[in-house]
């Protein structure tokens, strides 16, 4: 697990910097404004990808009834939450830096040391959960960290083939596909502070869904999906969204 290292930057404190958060330090913080230079709407882009996850905790938890979350890559702990979007639920939050899991374990809520990339280190989460119920696994803006050599595809994979039928896949990544100059100036910034970076295409975003079926309207721009209402009239683009459910056999 990482040791928690104030000067260096990291991606979970950038995110709570670029949503307005304070859990941050001052290299995340002039980190973020290198990403800003680059791509002035990411702070849009950013809060984009947190109206996603609301909308699609509502809906699993109000339509499809599902009343267990693992959210994996959590980031420090915003309002609303998983917890809070869907309060009767049970909410496992999973991250490796030791700042979160400080901030969010002073917040009652429950939270575990773990990475994505040893799926073996997950099981203190799993075990939190009853896994002969549907739970829904939240990827939101985690995976575009993981280079191919890591395997997302395969950790993907063997974390859905745990879950039960009715379970459902949460997942949002950035992408060059729309907006694509500027999101490889963001890239540039990433790499620059020692974070690696790996953006995809649709068609490879979509081979995370494989053997789920996603639910409408497919794989879609961060606001497009199920918005609340009619979008701005210029909506930040740079990622995807998606929400896919394991059906039976």
């Amino acid at each position: 697990m990482d040791d928690l290292q104030s000067d260096v930057p990291h991606s979970a404190r950038m995110y709570d910097y670029l949503l307005g958060g304070t859990d941050n330090f001052a290299a995340d913080r002039a980190a973020v404004e290198q990403l800003v230079a680059a791509f002035p709407s990411i702070r849009d882009l950013a809060r984009e990808n947190r109206k996603f996850l609301v909308r699609a905790v509502r809906h699993l938890a109000a339509e499809r009834g599902i009343d267990q979350f693992l959210d994996i890559g959590a980031g420090l702990p915003t309002s609303p939450n998983i917890h809070e979007i869907a309060p009767a639920a049970r909410v496992v939050y999973v991250d490796r830096d030791p700042l979160v899991l400080r901030y969010g374990r002073e917040r009652r809520a429950t939270y575990v040391g773990a990475d994505l990339r040893d799926p073996d280190s997950l099981r203190a989460a799993t075990d939190l959960l009853d896994l002969t119920r549907p739970v829904a696994l939240s990827l939101v803006a985690i995976l575009h960290f993981l280079p191919d050599s890591a395997g997302p595809l395969g950790v993907v994979h063997q974390l859905m083939d745990a879950l039960p039928s009715g379970s459902a896949l949460v997942l949002s990544h950035s992408t060059e596909d729309v907006n694509g100059e500027e999101v490889r100036r963001a890239g540039e910034v990433y790499t620059r502070q020692g974070i690696e970076v790996r953006f995809r295409s649709a068609a490879e975003v979509l081979r995370f869904f494989d053997g789920l079926d996603l639910l409408d309207p497919g794989l879609v721009p961060l606001h497009a999906w199920r918005p609340d209402g009619p979008p701005d009239s210029d909506p930040p683009t740079g990622m995807y969204a998606a929400v896919g459910v394991k059906l039976g056999a």
